[in-house]
């Protein structure tokens, strides 16, 4: 099972083995390119298997978006309960996801970078997901507390996570030389001086983190 947090059960259930499997396909294939035979093959399962379990592609497909958002929703889980300023969550959910880019890469490729609408048609737009629900809401917090000025949530959201979100579709998409950790202060100060309500709480927040990650 692709899991960002923890390690996957050793050995594998079948069900696991199966959206695994069609993660790595229908990321390095597109969903519209990968059949069931295909992930059948990669998995070594059996077809009937796939269907008892799934119902078919767009099943497995389906599953994997909710199982992907859920290992989302458990990363911002983490953060807002370890650091404490909604503005320092931002920061630490940025940080997290650049450096799951480097290490889970596929998972934040179908997170981050598959149009899901064209092959989940009933899901709504990522942006809409329960995970991203979540951050606006952060940022929103943000801004009721004073440490980002306030203007429309989704201005906001936009200026904070928006360039990031940016960058690691560029570094999936093998434009960027460097791990996007090696970026990640310079994003952060650009974001920071688009919704930060001084330059003050900035540095609080920044060393406020430092001193979280030293601690924890």
């Amino acid at each position: 099972m692709p899991y960002l947090k923890r390690n996957a059960p050793c050995p594998e259930p079948l069900d696991c083995r199966i959206l695994t499997a069609a993660l790595d396909l229908f990321v390095e294939n597109g969903y519209h390119n990968v059949s069931v035979h295909e992930v059948q093959k990669r998995a070594q399962v059996s077809i009937g298997s796939i269907y008892n379990h799934f119902g078919g592609k767009e099943g497995i497909a389906h599953a994997l978006y909710e199982h992907l958002l859920n290992e989302l929703d458990e990363l911002i889980d983490g953060v807002v309960t370890t650091v404490a300023s909604p503005s320092a969550q931002c920061r630490e959910i940025i940080r997290q996801l650049f450096e799951h880019t480097e290490t889970h890469r596929n998972i934040i490729a179908f997170l981050f970078h598959a149009k899901h609408t064209e092959f989940l048609r009933e899901e709504t737009l990522i942006c809409d997901a329960r995970p991203f629900v979540r951050i606006r809401s952060i940022v929103a917090d943000a801004m009721e507390k004073g440490e980002f000025k306030k203007t429309d949530p989704w201005v906001a959201t936009s200026a904070m996570f928006g360039g990031a979100i940016r960058m690691i579709q560029l570094r999936l998409d093998g434009l960027l030389d460097k791990p996007l950790p090696e970026y990640f202060e310079a994003v952060i100060e650009a974001a920071w001086s688009g919704v930060a309500e001084n330059s003050d709480h900035q540095l609080e927040t920044n060393s406020g983190v430092a001193a979280q990650r030293a601690t924890g």
